[in-house]
Protein backbone atom coordinates (compact mmCIF):
# COMPACT_ATOMS: atom_id res chain seq x y z
CA UNK A 1 0.00 0.00 0.00
CA UNK A 2 1.37 3.44 -0.93
CA UNK A 3 0.93 6.48 1.30
CA UNK A 4 1.47 9.98 -0.03
CA UNK A 5 3.68 12.39 1.88
CA UNK A 6 0.69 13.92 3.63
CA UNK A 7 -0.02 10.58 5.36
CA UNK A 8 3.52 9.48 6.23
CA UNK A 9 3.61 11.30 9.58
CA UNK A 10 0.37 9.69 10.74
CA UNK A 11 1.51 6.22 9.68
CA UNK A 12 4.82 6.79 11.49
CA UNK A 13 3.00 7.96 14.65
CA UNK A 14 0.75 4.89 14.55
CA UNK A 15 3.72 2.55 14.15
CA UNK A 16 5.67 4.18 17.00
CA UNK A 17 2.62 3.92 19.25
CA UNK A 18 2.20 0.26 18.30
CA UNK A 19 5.78 -0.59 19.32
CA UNK A 20 5.58 1.51 22.49
CA UNK A 21 7.90 4.38 21.58
CA UNK A 22 7.12 7.88 22.81
CA UNK A 23 8.27 10.90 20.85
CA UNK A 24 9.11 14.37 22.08
CA UNK A 25 6.62 16.92 20.82
CA UNK A 26 8.07 20.04 19.25
CA UNK A 27 5.63 22.89 19.01
CA UNK A 28 5.26 24.19 15.43
CA UNK A 29 7.21 27.40 15.05
CA UNK A 30 9.50 26.56 17.98
CA UNK A 31 12.85 25.72 16.37
CA UNK A 32 14.73 26.26 19.64
CA UNK A 33 13.22 22.98 20.86
CA UNK A 34 15.36 21.05 18.35
CA UNK A 35 18.87 22.39 18.88
CA UNK A 36 20.72 19.77 16.81
CA UNK A 37 18.63 20.43 13.72
CA UNK A 38 18.81 24.19 14.13
CA UNK A 39 22.57 24.07 14.64
CA UNK A 40 23.00 22.07 11.43
CA UNK A 41 20.65 24.36 9.49
CA UNK A 42 22.59 27.42 10.66
CA UNK A 43 25.92 25.85 9.71
CA UNK A 44 24.61 24.87 6.27
CA UNK A 45 23.32 28.40 5.70
CA UNK A 46 26.48 30.12 6.99
CA UNK A 47 29.02 27.88 5.26
CA UNK A 48 27.25 27.21 1.96
CA UNK A 49 23.94 28.81 1.14
CA UNK A 50 24.77 32.42 2.01
CA UNK A 51 27.92 32.34 -0.11
CA UNK A 52 26.66 30.70 -3.29
CA UNK A 53 24.39 31.57 -6.18
CA UNK A 54 23.09 28.43 -7.84
CA UNK A 55 22.44 28.94 -11.55
CA UNK A 56 20.81 25.54 -12.06
CA UNK A 57 19.80 22.44 -10.15
CA UNK A 58 22.78 20.40 -11.28
CA UNK A 59 25.22 23.01 -9.96
CA UNK A 60 23.36 23.06 -6.64
CA UNK A 61 23.53 19.26 -6.38
CA UNK A 62 27.28 19.22 -7.04
CA UNK A 63 28.10 22.02 -4.58
CA UNK A 64 25.85 20.65 -1.84
CA UNK A 65 27.40 17.17 -2.24
CA UNK A 66 30.92 18.64 -2.00
CA UNK A 67 29.91 20.54 1.13
CA UNK A 68 28.28 17.42 2.64
CA UNK A 69 31.43 15.37 2.12
CA UNK A 70 33.58 18.11 3.65
CA UNK A 71 31.16 18.48 6.60
CA UNK A 72 31.16 14.74 7.33
CA UNK A 73 34.72 13.73 6.45
CA UNK A 74 36.99 16.76 6.96
CA UNK A 75 35.42 19.52 9.05
CA UNK A 76 36.20 19.19 12.78
CA UNK A 77 33.17 19.09 15.08
CA UNK A 78 33.52 20.52 18.58
CA UNK A 79 31.14 17.92 20.02
CA UNK A 80 33.52 15.18 18.79
CA UNK A 81 36.66 16.66 20.35
CA UNK A 82 37.37 18.51 17.08
CA UNK A 83 37.38 15.39 14.92
CA UNK A 84 35.23 14.81 11.81
CA UNK A 85 32.21 12.52 12.34
CA UNK A 86 33.04 10.11 9.50
CA UNK A 87 36.61 10.58 8.28
CA UNK A 88 37.43 9.05 4.94
CA UNK A 89 39.43 5.88 5.44
CA UNK A 90 42.58 5.48 3.38
CA UNK A 91 43.73 1.89 3.23
CA UNK A 92 47.39 1.15 2.77
CA UNK A 93 48.52 -1.33 0.12
CA UNK A 94 49.27 -3.88 2.84
CA UNK A 95 45.71 -3.87 4.23
CA UNK A 96 44.29 -4.23 0.73
CA UNK A 97 46.06 -7.55 0.12
CA UNK A 98 43.75 -10.47 0.81
CA UNK A 99 44.84 -13.14 3.28
CA UNK A 100 45.80 -16.47 1.67
CA UNK A 101 42.67 -18.22 2.98
CA UNK A 102 40.49 -15.77 1.00
CA UNK A 103 42.24 -16.38 -2.35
Amino acid sequence: MYYGPEFVAQVLRDWLKEIGVQTAYIEPGSPWENGFCESFNGTLRDELLNGEIFYNLEEAKVLVEQWRQHYNQVRPHSSLDYRPPAPQVILSRITQIQPSYMQ
